[in-house]
């Protein structure tokens, strides 16, 4: 074999290697976009559900705590604009305030013992609780997901198949407000 067959034998295999791993690198990039996408559906899924949740639990609440107007307008508002949002970014801030309006909801519930015996509060609080525990999973999977992803876009050599492909990072679903930052205080 003459070397300049060699040569071209060993610059055709490192070629074919090369394409080879770009070509599974590029597919990696996006089985886990679609991961992602999917992973987001499923959490506005459960984040619908528990929209849907909210008028029953106001209208509960509403026949113990009728002179709470103030809060229920407020966890209504914050339903409609959850409902309205469209970026994953609103989505995160809308469903931040209406948790955060959810817990003052059963905040005030705490005060009416006939709403805490009831059957359909309970049955509602139970359904909400499951749904919160299914959406914190969802977001904790969304956001592993996304680490996966921005991880390969800034690591070598994925990185260049991300800026051939103009592959950009993916936003994290975060907590943006000071309060679901705080350490809860626990005092007896």
């Amino acid at each position: 074999m003459s070397f300049l067959r060699l040569v071209s034998l060993v610059l055709f295999l490192l070629f074919a290697i090369l394409f080879i791993v770009g070509v599974y690198i590029y597919n990696k990039f996006i089985r886990l976009r679609v991961s992602i996408e999917s992973s987001w559906s499923d959490i506005d899924v459960l984040l619908k559900k528990r929209n849907d949740l909210v008028p029953n639990l106001v209208e509960t609440v509403k026949g113990y705590a009728s002179h709470e107007k103030i809060l229920f307008e407020r966890v209504t508002e914050a339903r409609s604009r959850a409902m309205q949002a469209t970026t994953l970014k609103e989505k995160a801030e809308t469903e931040n305030i209406i948790s955060g309006a959810l817990k003052s909801l059963f905040a005030v519930a705490e005060s009416y013992p006939d709403l805490k015996a009831s059957i359909q509060f309970s049955q509602l609080q139970s359904q909400l609780h499951q749904i919160e525990n299914e959406i914190e999973y969802a977001r904790r999977y969304y956001n592993a997901l996304v680490r996966d992803y921005n991880t390969m876009i800034d690591s070598v050599p994925s990185n260049l198949i991300a800026y051939l492909f103009s592959f950009k990072k993916g936003e994290f679903f975060m907590l943006d407000t000071e309060a679901e930052r705080e350490i809860v205080q626990v005092k007896f």
